[in-house]
């Protein structure tokens, strides 16, 4: 295997400018166009957030370095993720955005089960794009590259940090673009420290979740 290559829908906001997304509302971000998945995890992929953690899920399970793993944006989410060979070849995981094939997968691994899913109709669908996905406006998916970098404790006091701000969001306590600023401040404050242990890990997490909170609340 040569690479992994990840795909995200963009979420609901996709091609919009920073500025653009400064008033957006939790009704707006939760209003995904393609998947139907809860709010908190509407709100990780209206950031990116959602594709940063799959970046480090994939390094950790595959043993794959960071380098060796893209994302790309496909709008159409037909394509869920592709898997590049040394020889050039390129195999595809596709289907219809519907989380019922997911959870099939997850539930009967290794064999495959009736999900009530359709199959995927190409001609229907007429067009696969990609492009690259916008780390300035969304700045999430650039801070999942850094703690995975930084490796220890960092992607624990990434998602720690989020989860605080996303329901800070969907209360309307903070702005869409506060998520990841409070992210960005957890990962600046808490150095990484070594993941030796899962007390060191559960301590990680509190402390990014209190620092989080406590900047909330002073803003």
């Amino acid at each position: 295997m040569r690479r992994i290559l990840l795909t995200a829908s963009g979420g609901p906001f996709r091609g919009r400018t920073r500025t653009e997304l400064a008033q957006v509302t939790p009704a707006q971000a939760v209003a995904h166009p393609k998947w139907s998945m809860g709010p908190k995890i509407s709100v990780d992929s209206a950031t990116l957030m959602n594709k940063g953690l799959e970046v480090i899920e994939a390094h950790h399970l595959f043993g794959i370095p960071g380098q060796r793993i893209e994302v790309l944006v496909h709008p159409q989410s037909l394509v869920h993720s592709l898997v590049e060979f040394v020889d050039g070849s390129t195999l595809a995981q596709m289907g219809l955005p519907d989380m019922r094939t997911t959870l099939a997968v997850g539930l009967a691994w290794p064999q495959r089960v009736e999900a009530g899913v359709a199959g995927l109709d190409l001609l229907a669908q007429g067009r696969l794009d990609f492009e690259a996905p916008d780390t300035d406006a969304f700045p999430c998916l650039a801070l999942a590259w850094q703690a995975m970098a930084a490796g220890g404790t960092a992607p624990a006091i990434l998602n720690a940090a989020n989860e605080v701000a996303v329901s800070a969001f969907l209360q309307q306590r903070v702005s869409f673009l506060a998520i990841p600023a409070l992210v960005a401040n957890a990962l600046a404050t808490l150095p990484a420290e070594p993941a030796d242990t899962l007390a060191v890990l559960l301590d990680a997490d509190a402390r990014a979740r209190r620092l989080t909170q406590t900047a909330i609340e002073s803003a």
